[in-house]
C-alpha cells in the first residue's frame, strides 16, 4: 500500500509517547529494536536486529524503502505513512520519521520513529508538546541534548550521563566545559556557534578523550548537531546526539599504525636499522618505550643455538633498537649495539626461550626488577646474576621503572619456526594498560619486523658467503712485473641487488709481457661468484698458450657456449642456479714494454680508457664482440702504440651505470673528467676514481683495474741474428756471455750459455728462415730464440742409450720455465732465469 506524505508534518512532526524508536544503518539493517517496538509488531529484538527493515514492511513499500532512504540523505529525514506486517501477519498503518542518527560511517545512520497511526487522536494531529517529545526520547540509547543559543543546557535524556557530565538535572544552565571539565569544549561550542548561525547540520563529528565515567581509558564519541527554530524561522538552540564509537576509532587506530609499521620496517636489510625501525614505529602511539634485543648469532647471519630443552637457545643478546618517550631524560637513552643481559628466569629470557608472549597488566615494582637490573653483559644465559652498573658504566638497556602501575609486553621476535630476539614494550606515563587487543596489535608488529629480520640474516649469511667467495677467487695480491705499475679496485654492489660477478686480473706472459683482464659475469649472489671462477680459471689458461687477444676471446666462447650446452642437456640442472657464463663480457689487453705495443678485444665489455703522458684522456674506439656463449661475427683485435707513462683504464660496466641513467657520451665525459684528476700514487687515483663515480653502495658491482706503462730501456734488452750453420752456436754462446758481464750478472753465464746453445741448435736443426736471440733483463733474465719454423718443441725424457733430446730436458731443468709463443712468421723459444742466480730446476715448469 502507498504512504501519505506531508511535508509540513515532516517538519513538524517528532513523535507522540507510546512512539516506538528504532535504529538503521545506511542499508536500512535493524540496528537498534526498544520494547514500544516489540509491543508496536510483536517482534522480539533476536528476530528483527540485523535484518532489513523491508522485511517487516507490505511489498509495496518494502519496494519504495530504498527510495526513501536515498531521500533522507539528501534532505535530512523524511515523514510519511507506512504498511507493516506484525508478527502475526496482521497489516499494521505507521506514521514514520526518520531523522539523522549519527554518521554514516557509524553502525547507526537513522533515528526511525513509528507510531500506529489508526490510535493517533485525531484533535491532536501531529503537533505534539515538549513533555511528549520528553517522553520519546528519554529512553533512548543514544545520548541527546539541547542547548540554548548562549549553549547552555536546557535539557537531555539519561543516555548522555554514559558519556560523562552527571544526570541530566545536574546539567541545567550550565556549559560543556563546566560539566565535562576533561573534555576539550572549545571545538565543539565552535560547531555549534556555525550551526546556530548558519543553519546547516553538522553529522559525524568524531572526538576523543579521557571523561570522567572512564579516566584510564581512552575514548572516542560521534556527534551530530542540528539547529532548533521557532515556528517563525528563527534559532532556538542546538540539538545534539552522542554515540560511543571508541571500539571502532581504537580499532581505526591500530590499522593505522600496522600501515605505518609496515611503510617503515624492513626499508633496507639491516637487522640493526629494522630493529630501530620496530622500536620507532611503536613509540609513542603504542608505548612509551620499547626495547629491542637480537641474538649475536642472528646479527652474524648464521642459525640461532637450539636449546636441548627445546626452543631458542638464550644466547648472547645485543640491543638493536631503543625508543623512549623520555629520550631527554638521564637513564632513559640505552646504548643501541651494546650486549643486553638479563637476570635468569626473566621474562625476556622465558619468552626467548619459548616462544610465546608474556603480558602484565600491572607490573608490581618489587616483581619488575628484571627490568631495572637488565644491565650490558656477556652473562644472559644462567649464573649469577650481572652487577648493576655505575654512572660511569654507561647507560642499562632500560631505565628504571618509576613508581606507580606499570603495563608491560614482551613479545619474542619468530620467522620462520625460529626466535631471533625479544621486544619489549612498556607502557609507564598513559594509565590504560596493554590489553589482550594490544597483545595481538604488538604481535603483529612483531612478526613484521621478524620477517625482515631473518630475511636480513639469511642475506647476510649467503653475501658473506659470496663475498668471501669472490674475494678468494680474485688476485690477493697482483704479481710483480716489469711492465708497469698496476692497481687494482673493487666495490661489491648493495644490499638491495646482492653480489655480482665482476672480476680483474694480470698475468705475466712471456718476454716481459703482460695480460690485463677485466669481465663481468651476469646474475648476483654465490652463483655468479662460481662461474667468475670458473671464468677466471678458463682465462688464465689460455693465456699460458700466449694466444693473441682475440683468439684467447675465441676459444673462450667457445667453452662459455660448450658448457652451457652440457649444462642444457643435463637431466636434472642445478636448481636455483640463476648465474651462467653465457652472456659474461670480457676485455683481454696484451702490452709488451720492450716496444710499447698493446694488443685488445672485446668480447661484450666497455673498451678501456687511456690516459697519455700529458694528461689527455682518449677512448681506444676497439670493435665490440658479442658476448661470451652468445655466438655472433668473430672478435677482432686492435694493436697501439702507448707512451712511455701511459695509463690504462679498464673497467666493467658498473663503473658507469647510474640505475640506467644517462646517456654513453655523457658517461664517457664523467669518467674522462675523473681520469683527468691527478694523485700523489696510482692507487690512490684508483680509489678516486671509484669514489667519484660509484656510490658507497652502487647498484651493480664494479672492477677496475688500471696500469701506468713502462718500457723496458734499450740498455736492458740484447738481440742479433744467428746464421743457420751449426759453427754460429759458439759465436751465440760467447755474444750472451758478453752482454751479461755488461749487466754484471757474469753468475748467470754458465746456464745462459746452455740454454742459448740448446735452442740455437734446435732452432738450426728443425726450422727455417732467419734465427735471432734475445736477452731480455728484468725482473727475471729472459733468453729468447726466434725461428720461422711452425711446429712447436716437446720435452722428451731419453734414455740412456739415446744420443739425443737431451736439449729441453736441460733447459726445463736449469731455467725457473720455458715456453713456446707463436708469431704470425714463426714462433719463439723462451727461457727465463731469476737474477739471484737459483736453480730454477725444483720450480720450474714447462709452458706451452
Amino acid at each position: 500500500m502507498g504512504a501519505d506524505e506531508n511535508p509540513d508534518a515532516a517538519r513538524r512532526w517528532t513523535g507522540v509517547a507510546d512512539a516506538a524508536p528504532v535504529l538503521l544503518d545506511a542499508d536500512g539493517v535493524i540496528t537498534g529494536w526498544t520494547g514500544n517496538a516489540r509491543r508496536l509488531l510483536a517482534y522480539p529484538a533476536a528476530e528483527v536486529v540485523g535484518t532489513r527493515l523491508a522485511r517487516l514492511l507490505g511489498e509495496e513499500d518494502a519496494a519504495r524503502l530504498p527510495g526513501l532512504l536515498a531521500r533522507c540523505r539528501d534532505d535530512g529525514g523524511w515523514a510519511g505513512l507506512l504498511t507493516a506486517r506484525r508478527r502475526d501477519g496482521l497489516p499494521v498503518k505507521l506514521m514514520v520519521r526518520v531523522s539523522a542518527a549519527a554518521d554514516g560511517q557509524g553502525p547507526s545512520r537513522w533515528l526511525l520513529l513509528m507510531h500506529d497511526a489508526d490510535r493517533a487522536p485525531a484533535a491532536r494531529g501531529w503537533d505534539l508538546d515538549r513533555g511528549v517529545l520528553e517522553q520519546m526520547v528519554a529512553g533512548s540509547p543514544i545520548g541527546i541534548a539541547i542547548v540554548d543559543t548562549d549553549l547552555r543546557f536546557v535539557w537531555s535524556n539519561a543516555a548522555l550521563a554514559r558519556f560523562g557530565g552527571g544526570a541530566p538535572a545536574s546539567r541545567l544552565g550550565m556549559r560543556l566545559a563546566d560539566v565535562q571539565p576533561g573534555v576539550s569544549a572549545e571545538p565543539i561550542e565552535a560547531i555549534m556557534r556555525r550551526v546556530l548561525a548558519t543553519g546547516e547540520p553538522v553529522l559525524g563529528y568524531e572526538h576523543g578523550g579521557r571523561i570522567r565515567s572512564a579516566p584510564h581509558r581512552e575514548t572516542a564519541h560521534m556527534m551530530s548537531f542540528n539547529r532548533l527554530d521557532d515556528d517563525h524561522g528563527r534559532p532556538m538552540g542546538v540539538y545534539y546526539t552522542v554515540i560511543d564509537v571508541t571500539d571502532r576509532h581504537r580499532a581505526r587506530q591500530r590499522l593505522a599504525l600496522l600501515d605505518r609499521a609496515g611503510q617503515r620496517i624492513g626499508s633496507s636489510l639491516d637487522p640493526v636499522r629494522t630493529g630501530q625501525e620496530l622500536a620507532d614505529a611503536a613509540v609513542p602511539d603504542f608505548a612509551d618505550l620499547v626495547a629491542v634485543d637480537l641474538l649475536e648469532s642472528v646479527l652474524r647471519g648464521a642459525e640461532p643455538a637450539p636449546d636441548p630443552r627445546g626452543g631458542a637457545r638464550a644466547g648472547p643478546l645485543r640491543r638493536v633498537g631503543h625508543r623512549s618517550v623520555d629520550e631527554g631524560v638521564p637513564g632513559a637513552v640505552a646504548g643501541v649495539g651494546d650486549p643486553a643481559g638479563y637476570l635468569p628466569g626473566s621474562p625476556p629470557l622465558r619468552a626467548l626461550a619459548t616462544g610465546r608472549p608474556w603480558r602484565e597488566t600491572r607490573l608490581d615494582p618489587s616483581a619488575g626488577e628484571w627490568a631495572s637490573r637488565a644491565v650490558p653483559g656477556p652473562d644472559v644465559d644462567g649464573g649469577a646474576p650481572p652487577p648493576r652498573p655505575d654512572a660511569a658504566d654507561g647507560p642499562a638497556p632500560l631505565p628504571d621503572p618509576e613508581p606507580g602501575p606499570h603495563s608491560v609486553l614482551v613479545v619474542p621476535l619468530r620467522a620462520r619456526g625460529v626466535t631471533l630476539g625479544v621486544t619489549t614494550f612498556f607502557r609507564r606515563h598513559r594509565q590504560e594498560p596493554f590489553d589482550a587487543d594490544d597483545l595481538s596489535l604488538a604481535e603483529d608488529l612483531v612478526s613484521r619486523a621478524a620477517v625482515c629480520v631473518d630475511n636480513a640474516r639469511r642475506y647476510t649469511r649467503e653475501r658473506d658467503a659470496a663475498l668471501g667467495l669472490q674475494r678468494s677467487l680474485l688476485p690477493r695480491r697482483l704479481p710483480e712485473q716489469d711492465a708497469g705499475e698496476v692497481a687494482a679496485c673493487y666495490r661489491p654492489a648493495d644490499e638491495l641487488t646482492g653480489l655480482g660477478g665482476d672480476w680483474y686480473d694480470l698475468i705475466p706472459l712471456s718476454g716481459a709481457r703482460v695480460a690485463l683482464v677485466v669481465g663481468e659475469v651476469p646474475g648476483y649472489g654465490i652463483d655468479a661468484a662460481a662461474a667468475m671462477g670458473r671464468l677466471r680459471t678458463a682465462v688464465r689458461t689460455l693465456a699460458a698458450l700466449d694466444l693473441p687477444p682475440d683468439e684467447v676471446l675465441a676459444h673462450l666462447d667457445d667453452l662459455v657456449a660448450r658448457a652451457d650446452g652440457e649444462e642444457g642437456a643435463a637431466a636434472d640442472p642445478p636448481a636455483g642456479q640463476d648465474a651462467q657464463q653465457v652472456g659474461s663480457g670480457c676485455l683481454y689487453v696484451v702490452y709488451d714494454p720492450v716496444d710499447g705495443r698493446c694488443a685488445m678485444a672485446a668480447a661484450g665489455h666497455p673498451a678501456p680508457a687511456v690516459v697519455l703522458p700529458d694528461g689527455h684522456v682518449r677512448f681506444v674506439d676497439l670493435p665490440q664482440g658479442p658476448a661470451l656463449g652468445t655466438g655472433g661475427p668473430p672478435f677482432e683485435a686492435v694493436e697501439l702504440c702507448l707512451p712511455d707513462g701511459s695509463t690504462l683504464a679498464l673497467h666493467t660496466d658498473g663503473l658507469l651505470a647510474r640505475g640506467g641513467q644517462g646517456a654513453p657520451d655523457a658517461d664517457r665525459d664523467r669518467l674522462r673528467r675523473a681520469l683527468e684528476r691527478q694523485a700523489a700514487s696510482l692507487e690512490l687515483r684508483c680509489r678516486a676514481l671509484i669514489d667519484a663515480l660509484v656510490p658507497d653502495r652502487p647498484h651493480d658491482d664494479v672492477a677496475l683495474l688500471m696500469a701506468r706503462t713502462r718500457r723496458l730501456g734499450a740498455e736492458r734488452v740484447a738481440e742479433w741474428e744467428v746464421p743457420a750453420d751449426p759453427a754460429a752456436v759458439a759465436d751465440a754462446r760467447r755474444a750472451a756471455s758478453r752482454r751479461l758481464a755488461e749487466w754484471g750478472l757474469e753468475e748467470l753465464a754458465f746456464t745462459t750459455e746452455l740454454v742459448v746453445s740448446e735452442l740455437v741448435t734446435n732452432a738450426i736443426r728443425h726450422a727455417d728462415g732467419p734465427i735471432r736471440v734475445r736477452l731480455l733483463r728484468g725482473r727475471t733474465l729472459v733468453c729468447e730464440v726466434y725461428d720461422g719454423g711452425a711446429t712447436a718443441p716437446h720435452l722428451r725424457h731419453p734414455r740412456t742409450t739415446d744420443e739425443g733430446g737431451r736439449g729441453l730436458l736441460l733447459v726445463s731443468r736449469f731455467t725457473r720455465r720455458w715456453g713456446t709463443r707463436f708469431t704470425p712468421e714463426g714462433k719463439i723459444i723462451w727461457a727465463e732465469q731469476p737474477l739471484d742466480g737459483g736453480a730454477g730446476g725444483d720450480d720450474g715448469e714447462g709452458c706451452g
